[in-house]
């Protein structure tokens, strides 16, 4: 059944649109026409959108968890599930499953769950993230080092084993063979640096290898000093890298995301959430690598006390951008689709509302509350 969605505020292009409705047909945007145009009246279902601002639906490259469920304990394609369920009510209709360092019979799982989520069409799985286990000690935040490794020929294989989704690996550039990181680029694999105490000299030339990207920008690196740029000032400096960041007021200081954004080209710097299982959950604890730990106020810490992910959704987040960082809805939807739909390399069919493009959409309030999402055309 042809769909019509109308009398909304529709971010096509560089702005909002209040004159056009979207026709979704077999689960794809059929067209942008006027409200007024008559293949609008005459589809089968008419949604109204009650002048709300219809946006890309939200694309998170870094969910560790959510609904209860955290991916290194389950992974399973029902964990997937209900990670997703959690993350769509606040907008997001893509995303990564993000494993963190773990031992390579986990990582195995992990990878074939993701194959059969897609293969099953789990709304919302593109693909998966490997935060580690090839990352720093000196940088681990709350990874348990006793995971960490550099991988050999048989891993590099099941890293890039993964043949119908995004496979996204973040790792510390001065821990891995730069011939090590070609080869993963080779096949496919899109690398990002972090969970890295690498020298700016070490992350130039993990930029030269094929590094295109940059985990949660700030935290768990080195940062920018007069003397010695670091993985900061390396991943700033550099034109062509994009660069994730948790815009929850916490984890980085509004003012440092501002000189990111000011640094980096525009459309290089996107949202992620680093979520945790306590989003779209009831119960703010979770237990990760054996030990309980609980989000009190919104900050997730472990024992130690070194954040341990983030409580963050992708429609605060987006908040964040607008009411933290003065950025319009428009650029900030667009931090949360658009930008990391071209890091990711799915921009060809995710991240715009055009013709062509999968129907996935989000649908916020006044008070940029999402009211529903649809996934493929499917309202939630």
């Amino acid at each position: 059944m042809n769909i019509a969605l109308r009398n909304g505020r529709v971010l096509a292009g560089e702005d909002f649109r209040d004159d056009l409705a979207v026709l979704v047909e077999g689960g794809h945007i059929s067209a942008l026409l006027p409200d007024s145009h008559p293949q609008v009246a005459a589809a089968g279902q008419q949604v109204d959108l009650e002048g709300g601002w219809l946006l890309p639906g939200f694309i998170d490259a870094q969910v560790n968890g959510g609904g209860g469920v955290l991916f290194n304990n389950q992974p399973e394609v029902e964990a997937l599930r209900a990670i997703g369920r959690a993350h769509r009510r606040f907008g997001t209709t893509a995303w990564l499953p993000t494993l963190i360092s773990d031992d390579v019979e986990v990582m195995r799982a992990a990878i074939a769950a993701t194959r059969q989520a897609i293969a099953e069409g789990v709304p919302g799985v593109i693909g998966i993230h490997l935060e580690g286990p090839y990352i720093a000690p000196a940088r681990k935040g709350t990874h348990d080092a006793g995971k960490f490794r550099v991988p050999d020929a048989d891993e590099v294989a099941l890293v890039s084993s993964l043949d119908n989704g995004v496979t996204l690996l973040t790792l510390a550039p001065e821990r891995v063979p730069a011939a090590t990181v070609r080869k993963l680029v080779q096949a496919g694999v899109i690398v990002a640096a972090g969970h890295t105490a690498g020298s700016y000299e070490e992350i130039r030339a993990g930029l030269a290898a094929g590094i295109t990207g940059f985990t949660h920008l700030y935290n768990a690196m080195g940062q920018l000093q007069g003397r010695e740029p670091g993985v900061v000032g390396a991943a700033l400096e550099d034109r062509d890298s994009w660069c994730g960041i948790i815009a929850d007021g916490v984890h980085v200081h509004p003012a440092s995301l501002r000189v990111a954004l000011a640094a980096k080209p525009r459309g290089k710097v996107f949202l992620v959430t680093d979520a945790m299982p306590s989003v779209g959950a009831d119960d703010p604890s979770y237990t990760l690598y054996g030990e309980t730990i609980t989000a009190i106020d919104g900050v997730v810490r472990n024992a130690a006390g070194a954040l341990a992910g983030s409580a963050l959704d992708m429609a605060t987040a987006v908040r964040n951008a607008v009411q933290l960082l003065g950025l319009p809805l428009a650029e900030a939807a667009r931090m949360a689709s658009t930008y990391p739909a071209r890091f990711l390399r799915v921009d060809d069919w995710l991240g715009h509302i055009a013709e062509g493009y999968r129907a996935d959409f989000v649908l916020l309030d006044a008070q940029l509350q999402v009211q529903a999402t649809w996934i493929g055309g499917d309202r939630e």
